[in-house]
């Protein structure tokens, strides 16, 4: 534990970090560029021109990728891609695999899994552990009526049983999907309602910010709104002994489980369904996402390997629930023999510091979080490299929102300097990171370092015309394995259409802005659907919060631009305080006056408001489009629902100050 040197200060593209000669050679990147000479009679001689062939030779990268990572077949495929098209694209036709079955090739004493919580110290689980407990609960769910294309929705915290619950799912062919215990039922049952399950795995209460909370009562209404179900388990984990005698066709975990019987893996089509991820779902219902076996196992392969640098040696963590992406992202670890940490609770319980003394508990070689949490110990002058042991620390990973220049700098002095920060970008539509990192190229602030293998992505101008070092809309120009199968109660596919491809013909429009450097890097400037136009000149919202939450007295912000069809509008900021402070003449000129002179004097709001907290999503993601929404005259409860929110009462006073606006 050492005391990390101050950062000098930094601008967008500063080189932060080189890896070493060494660290390039014994990078599995390296590896498999090496096995493609030797295999395929290609050479490289950068990433770039790996990059260039991934989305040049489609079948030939994918192909390459199946072969390298040794994919086990019951049945071999007879086609790589049917055809070179987005929408629509079938891939590896005539595989039949099992998910499963490659994340538990192990079953040996090798450390499979790491769990601890706000208030429990790591504990641990080895891959013959973990095949023993799945094959308990396989054959207990199989016990239950539990069979090929079933659907099996757990209302879970990330925890052991709950991995073990999805790979015992996904072993029988059924269909997993997950919410943790904190979303309200609403959110719960707009989401599991449209699967019509047949089982509902739940804990019956959770720990978080030191506070027990029952989920019975939670769970009874649940049952109710769900009348596919024919059986519910319980697994005790608030208490040891929890009543479930009026929630009706249920049992408790122990009960389900069945000793003494094989794992045995059912062969599945490439794309037969594995899970189901949500969007936001911030008005009606959430998108119903679904995505294949075989097109999660490519693409989590590839990324965890080729752009993360894992290997059975790694203990991999990142900060989610099992209502995000990220948890499915994380337990792919297994698919490379390493080990995956699960944490349960709140990350700032009993102070921020918690993930930071985990990760030196728990042995954490990669730590993943939230540009939001990394921006928020920043903010709080948070020392982790000098407050804990993070030696076997080798990689950070960023996601979520754009990191800005000073949080890269951030990491590298006062986290560790010898560490590869990546910063990701990707989406819950596919499960991935579209634009990645790499641990052969160097890290330069507010950028990431390149796109990822097989993801053809490209910045379009207004015109749909694929522009390099200008801010553009994010778009994916050829297929990728793990895009949706297809969307839940979408027969004739027309919302997954309209989701991805109604603005360019063909091509996958994402909702992001971006600019692409002429080195191959991109920096994202967040969604292109809450950009700020002020006079002609459009930005990003990330430049803006940049300049504002620079500022020590603000510690998060947001910006709604209610300029839209024939108005100008107005550009409102509203500002989280320090406590104490309020928003007086002085705060308010300090605020005025670095977006004039970081910005311009265009983006200097017209109106300025001090708010208690910003509304967010369940993922954590900002309330953006909808409160400029509510702004321009739209009724709220058509424009948000309150159960699609972290913090609910924080959307009050936007509804009543867009009400007496409006009234004017």
């Amino acid at each position: 534990m050492q005391q990390q040197p101050e950062f000098p200060p930094v601008v967008e593209g500063t080189l932060l970090w080189e890896p070493s000669a060494e660290r390039i050679a014994k990078s599995n990147l390296s590896r498999y560029t090496q096995w493609l000479g030797e295999t395929r009679g290609l050479s490289f001689d950068s990433y770039d021109a790996l990059w260039q062939w991934s989305v040049t030779d489609l079948e030939a990268f994918w192909a390459s990728i199946w072969d390298y990572f040794q994919i086990k077949t019951h049945a071999p495929y007879t086609q790589v891609l049917d055809k070179r098209q987005v929408e629509g694209a079938k891939w590896f036709a005539g595989a039949e695999l099992n998910y499963a079955e490659h994340a538990l090739r192990r079953r040996d004493d090798h450390l499979a899994v790491v769990y601890g919580s706000e208030d429990s110290a790591p504990a641990y689980m080895t891959y013959a552990e973990l095949w023993e407990r799945t094959a308990e609960a396989a054959a207990g769910l199989r016990a239950l009526g539990v069979q090929r294309g079933d659907k099996v929705v757990a209302y879970m915290p990330n925890i052991p049983e709950t991995l073990v619950a999805f790979l015992a799912t996904a072993s029988i062919g059924a269909v997993w999907s997950s919410c943790p215990p904190e979303f309200g039922i609403s959110s719960v049952v707009d989401r599991f309602q449209q699967l019509e399950p047949k089982v509902l795995l739940a804990v019956d209460g959770y720990r978080y910010a030191g506070k027990p909370f029952d989920s019975i009562p939670s769970v009874r209404d649940i049952q109710r709104q769900l009348p596919t179900l024919e059986t519910t388990v319980v697994l005790p984990y608030l208490d040891g002994h929890p009543g479930i005698s009026d929630l009706g066709k249920a049992k408790l975990w122990g009960e389900v489980l069945v000793t003494g019987q094989e794992l045995i893996f059912e062969p599945v089509p490439f794309d037969h369904p594995l899970w189901v991820l949500y969007s936001s779902g911030t008005t009606g219902a959430p998108k119903a996402i679904v995505q294949g076996h075989g097109g999660i196992l490519v693409e989590h392969l590839k990324a965890h390997a080729l752009h993360l640098d894992l290997t059975e040696d790694d203990r991999f963590f990142w900060f989610t629930t099992t209502g995000w992406m990220m948890w499915n992202y994380i337990i792919s670890g297994l698919l490379h023999g390493s080990a995956v940490v699960m944490f349960d609770g709140s990350l700032a319980y009993p102070d921020l510091n918690v993930l930071w003394k985990f990760a030196e508990q728990a042995g954490v070689t990669y730590f993943g979080v939230s540009a939001a949490y990394i921006q928020t110990c920043m903010k709080e002058g948070l020392e982790p490299g000098r407050d804990f042991d993070l030696s076997r620390l080798k990689g950070l990973g960023s996601t979520g929102s754009p990191l800005p220049p000073e949080g890269f700098a951030w990491v590298y002095g006062h986290v560790k300097q010898d560490i590869h920060l990546g910063s990701v970008s990707g989406g819950t539509d596919t499960c991935a990171a579209f634009i990645a990192a790499s641990p052969t190229l160097p890290v330069h602030a507010g950028e990431l370092q390149c796109m990822a293998l097989g993801a053809k992505v490209e910045t379009f101008n207004e015109q749909g015309k694929s522009v390099v070092g200008e801010v553009g809309e994010l778009v994916i120009t050829e297929p990728m394995p793990s895009m949706p199968t297809y969307f839940i109660n979408d027969p004739d596919g027309s919302r997954y259409h309209e989701s991805y491809f109604d603005t360019f013909p063909g091509v996958w429009r994402h909702g992001d802005w971006i600019k692409i450097t002429p080195r191959g890097s991109s920096v994202v400037y967040g969604r292109s659907d809450s950009t700020l136009n002020r006079n002609g000149v459009r930005m990003g919202t990330s430049d803006f919060y940049r300049a504002v939450e620079e500022l020590p007295e603000v510690l998060d912000s947001l910006a709604v631009d209610t300029a839209h069809l024939g108005s100008d509008g107005h550009l409102l900021l509203f500002v989280v305080l320090r406590e104490g402070l309020s928003l007086d003449d002085e705060v308010t000129a300090r605020i005025k006056g670095n977006l004039r002179k970081n910005l311009s004097p265009r983006h200097v709001p017209d109106e300025l408001y001090a708010i208690t907290e910003v509304p967010r999503t369940l993922s954590g993601k900002k309330v953006e489009v909808p409160i400029k929404r509510i702004f321009i005259g739209e009724p709220p409860e058509k424009v948000v629902t309150a159960d699609a929110l972290r913090n609910p009462e924080a959307m009050q006073f936007f509804i009543d100050l867009a009400q007496r606006r409006n009234a004017v």
